[in-house]
């Protein structure tokens, strides 16, 4: 990143009842800035490093809220951007250019600002159903290397990508999953699978605001929330989410 702080965060194991403990690690931020900061030079070290050994970087962006100040910084971050291959978490079916589309928001806080060439932006269809756009992505995803780094955000009930508490999607194994009955609209939406996500050589998980202290709680109690079954990842937490 041009002109960063270097971020020295502790890093603390989550009090868990179960192996989930064993596979998470949390860096505590003071706000949602600095959960955006860390987040961005984290990306822009695992380019570097993913590029210099070989040759590429496969990063898999989140949608929703908080990721999108993370994308912002990284605009001026000093990447190789012509050798970073973009995938996205997950996507909402709506028609392309809908203001509600993870892939519009990517677009407009980062993509459009720098030169990846648009063969290896991998978006999602999802404007073709459920079940067209999960078998296309599955496809794209089985030649694929592992993910160098992958974003995901969590909602207030635990959720990450389009993977909900409850929902059958949660047990399905393929790499791309078709989601209905969302309990957030759209109902229908198209997920990466836990496959991808569990295989990535880095994950970073961020949660900001008070709306997210009551599912971290849970969390930390043992409670095994979608967002749990991530593994081998960092939690980037706030002061608000953080209780």
């Amino acid at each position: 990143m041009h002109n960063a702080p270097a971020l020295v965060v502790t890093q603390l194991k989550l009090q868990m009842t179960d192996s989930v403990a064993d596979r998470m690690m949390i860096h505590p931020c003071a706000d949602a800035e600095a959960v955006a900061q860390y987040a961005a030079n984290a990306v822009a070290e695992s380019a570097a490093a993913a590029i210099s050994a070989r040759g590429v970087f496969h990063w898999v962006l989140a949608g929703g809220t908080t990721p999108k100040r993370c994308y912002e910084l990284l605009r001026d971050a000093d990447i190789d951007w012509p050798n970073v291959h973009i995938w996205f978490g997950d996507e909402r079916c709506l028609p392309v250019g809908d203001a509600e589309r993870n892939d519009l928001m990517a677009d407009e806080a980062l993509l459009n600002h720098v030169p990846i060439p648009p063969v290896q932006i991998n978006r999602i269809v999802a404007e073709l159903g459920p079940e067209i756009a999960a078998e296309r992505y599955s496809a794209l995803l089985a030649d694929a290397p592992a993910m160098d780094m992958v974003l995901l955000g969590m909602g207030e009930d635990g959720h990450t990508a389009s993977l909900f508490p409850g929902n059958p999607a949660l047990d399905d194994q393929r790499l791309a999953i078709p989601v209905y009955n969302a309990p957030k609209a759209p109902p229908e939406r198209v997920s990466m699978g836990y496959a991808v996500l569990n295989a990535a050589r880095r994950c970073l998980i961020m949660a900001v605001g008070k709306g997210k202290a009551e599912a971290i709680s849970r969390i930390r109690h043992g409670e095994y929330l979608p967002v749990a079954r991530v593994e081998n990842s960092e939690w980037l937490i706030d002061r608000e989410a953080g209780g």
